[in-house]
């Protein structure tokens, strides 16, 4: 009985000391994201200045917009993979709204091809443990890398993480945008394109196709 009580007094202190540890722990990653973003965004900025950049009137200062931009970049998944794709996109146009907009659609693609390329390699690496044709192989591979414009129609809400400007000798706007989409909503949104995709050219039973997209 003794015993008995003794062990349930140690998991007591044990489950009241494992909060505080957490908590500390989520404090310390907390400032050392602030410390590194704060210092990169701080020289980032000061660069794009000297080049002539500048934020939208009513937009948060440029300063702020890089540290916010670096805080998604160092953010990390619980398995230690980055949280975020990054992908940055710039345009010249005759107007500050046409140049953002080019610029935005310039990034949406580099995302959906950062995506596309992500998913391809692990597509290949479930070929080689997957009794394929040469043929079936090749068909995915190619179907897969013809995804990236699909993909980039279908990206849902991307984060918009800064976005600048800067005035160009003849006139026209020079616009840059940084864009970051979360990686796991990327993932499964890939998957889904690519499984209507292959269901549709690359003619694989079910089974083979739910093999090959189990990531």
């Amino acid at each position: 009985m003794k015993r008995l009580i003794l062990l349930l007094s140690v998991l007591v202190g044990i489950s009241a000391i494992t909060p505080l540890l957490a908590q500390k722990s989520d404090k310390e990653i907390s400032k050392q994201l602030k410390s590194k973003a704060t210092k990169k965004a701080r020289e980032e900025a000061k660069l794009y200045k000297k080049q002539g950049y500048f934020v939208a009137q009513g937009a948060l200062p440029m300063d702020i917009q890089l540290e916010n931009s670096w805080k998604k970049q160092l953010q990390e998944d619980s398995d230690g993979y980055p949280k975020y794709i990054i992908a940055t996109g710039n345009s010249v146009s005759e107007s500050q709204t046409a140049a953002k907009l080019q610029a935005t659609e310039t990034a949406k693609l580099e995302l959906a091809g950062t995506i596309t390329t992500n998913v391809l390699a692990i597509i290949e690496n479930n070929i080689a443990t997957q009794q394929l044709t040469g043929e079936e192989a090749a068909a995915v591979t190619k179907t897969v890398g013809a995804s990236k414009n699909l993909i980039a129609q279908e990206l849902g809400r991307v984060i918009t993480l800064y976005e600048m400007y800067r005035k160009m000798k003849n006139g026209n706007i020079e616009a840059s945008i940084r864009l970051a989409y979360d990686s796991k909503t990327a993932k499964d949104a890939a998957k889904k394109i690519i499984r209507k995709k292959l269901e549709e050219e690359a003619e694989l039973v079910q089974d083979k196709l739910d093999k090959l997209l189990n990531f």
